[in-house]
């Protein structure tokens, strides 16, 4: 891998921030800029950002040296164009470090009247070629947030005959089945717009196929046991003959729009040799845990890139990105054309290896308290991902202390004030000293997910069509995983319950969790023990070591 040039920018991790909370999460996990917007800015987009949360907002990310850009990225029609100045007079207000901008109307009504900001082009301005990057930087834009749809040749060749322009390209999120928030569907659909920051995902819904007879009597065309062997269906394009576009559909429907989410991470090495200025993680809609899991993942690659660009890996990022719930990763249009691979044809489900646990909410001397996010019972093994520490510390919990009260539960739900305390002292590998270091206020708590047989099946399919994408794999290999799924998927019915390692307080995963008093003491992990003991302080076993 080339090594970085002194002449190339150092690439800024741009994270998305749909709250207050958020936001902190994304800069204390790593972020260098966040990017978010008000009602007033984003006009009739849905926003949990009051002016007085985006001041305070700024004021904590300038005290840690990172930047706070604002959206204003609509296209106008008249209606908006009263409220306009509102928009600039926040702007003004708060003082961000740029203004994202798609409309050039708007785009001068900042420049007349906020000169002092730095404008910032947005995706939604599909800006595509270079020839458009050197119009908007003749026009006095800072930066060009290129579209989604740019290969890598095209993201390469763009960088050189723009060298003093900042470039910005996403790495990480959902896509759009058309085109970068353009889409009409959603307005059709559900009366709400896509370029408003409101999609509906329609793209995502489960549709059905129905015929209708020669008298006008509509039928729905329904797929059992009897005649599912039977059918075959496909859309055929006018003007492309023979190419056969498969729409697969089972007893649950088709997904026939349906795209993967991006994944840049095998080429994120690509991108930072060539010196793109920004990396955008898209998703302000999306979970605290998604933002600070992504935002974690791709600070270290990008650290871990910049101190050894040759012998820099994407494998340990890959596994804390599945860790997220994603509709399977995709390179999208990296390498030039979107192939089927792309698309999830049988399953709009968002799959992953765990979950969202809790948050630590306030600490104290002694210990912390967690918010709980998800249901956990007693016996369960909860990951501390630290923004501090690079290996997630694990912790066996035997039962749940209430901060309110003291009451002692074997089972605490999420989304309820069971807030639960834990002291220090049950971090017995790492030592109380240790644990109140590595564990600040807004700790994110993962647990393992529990996968079917259906889900653990898909999940193995999605990341096999990565690697077909990375060329890793042939076909060959995708077409018999996506058989194994199919007949996964036919003797397990969508009822069935999950299933997965849970082993309650009377089993042990083998990976030396801290608290964990059968790893500490049954004979079968002596060597494990040993082991474990010359690991460094807060290093755990990936698998059950028992002898």
């Amino acid at each position: 891998m080339t090594q970085p040039s002194t002449k190339l920018p150092r690439a800024e991790l741009l994270a998305p921030a749909g709250s207050p909370e958020k936001l902190k999460a994304a800069i204390d996990y790593g972020a260098d800029a966040v990017y978010l917007g008000t009602p007033d800015l984003s006009l009739r987009s849905r926003s949990e950002f009051t002016l007085e949360e985006v001041a305070e907002g700024i004021v904590y990310a300038h005290a840690r040296g990172r930047k706070v850009y604002l959206t204003l990225n609509l296209f106008s029609h008249n209606d908006d164009i009263e409220r306009l100045p509102q928009a600039l007079e926040t702007l003004n207000e708060v003082q961000p470090d740029g203004v994202i901008v798609a409309d050039p109307g708007i785009f001068q009504l900042v420049q007349e009247q906020a000169p002092e900001l730095p404008l910032h082009i947005s995706t939604q301005a599909n800006v595509c070629s270079w020839l458009s990057v050197k119009f908007w930087e003749r026009q006095g834009a800072a930066l060009c947030v290129l579209a989604r749809e740019v290969s890598f040749k095209e993201l390469r060749e763009i960088r050189e005959h723009c060298p003093d322009i900042a470039l910005e390209a996403f790495v990480h999120g959902s896509m759009c089945m058309t085109y970068s928030g353009r889409c009409l569907l959603s307005n059709f659909m559900a009366e709400r717009g896509a370029n408003q920051g409101n999609c509906a995902n329609s793209c995502r819904w489960t549709y059905k196929v129905h015929l209708q007879l020669k008298d006008g009597t509509l039928k729905e065309l329904e797929i059992n046991q009897e005649n599912e062997d039977l059918f075959d269906f496909f859309l055929e394009e006018e003007c492309r003959p023979g190419e056969l576009l498969p729409i697969v559909e089972d007893r649950r429907g088709s997904y026939i729009m349906n795209s993967k989410d991006l994944c840049l991470m095998p080429k994120l090495d690509e991108l930072l040799s060539i010196g793109v200025d920004s990396l955008k993680i898209e998703g302000r809609n999306k979970s605290l845990y998604y933002v600070a899991i992504t935002t974690r993942a791709y600070r270290m690659a990008i650290d871990a890139w910049y101190r050894d660009p040759e012998s820099w890996n994407s494998a340990h990022y890959m596994n804390e990105l599945n860790a997220l719930p994603n509709r399977g990763y995709t390179l999208a249009f990296h390498e030039g054309r979107l192939t089927d691979l792309g698309h999830n044809y049988h399953s709009d489900a968002s799959l992953s290896t765990s979950e969202f646990a809790g948050i630590i909410h306030t600490r104290d001397a002694e210990g912390i308290v967690i918010a709980p996010r998800n249901k956990l019972i007693a016996g369960e093994v909860v990951e501390f991902v630290s923004p501090i520490w690079t290996q997630p510390i694990l912790l066996r919990l035997y039962d749940f202390t209430l901060a309110a009260g003291g009451e002692v539960r074997e089972v605490v739900h999420g989304g309820t004030d069971q807030y639960f305390y834990i002291p220090y002292s049950v971090f017995d590998r790492l030592g109380p000293e240790r644990a109140s270091d590595a564990l600040p206020v807004g700790t994110v708590l993962r647990k393992e997910r529990h996968l079917n047989p259906v889900d653990k099946s898909r999940m193995g399919m999605d990341k096999t069509a990565l690697n077909v994408e990375l060329g890793r794999f042939g076909q060959n290999v995708l077409t018999k995983r996506r058989s194994e799924y199919l007949k996964t998927m036919e003797s397990n019915p969508k009822e069935a319950p999950r299933r997965g390692p849970q082993l309650g307080i009377d089993g042990c995963c083998g990976k030396g969790c801290n608290g964990c008093l059968i790893f500490a003491h049954d004979p079968a992990y002596a060597k494990a023990r040993r082991v474990l003991a010359e690991k460094p302080i807060g290093e755990m076993f990936q698998h059950d070591m028992r002898e």
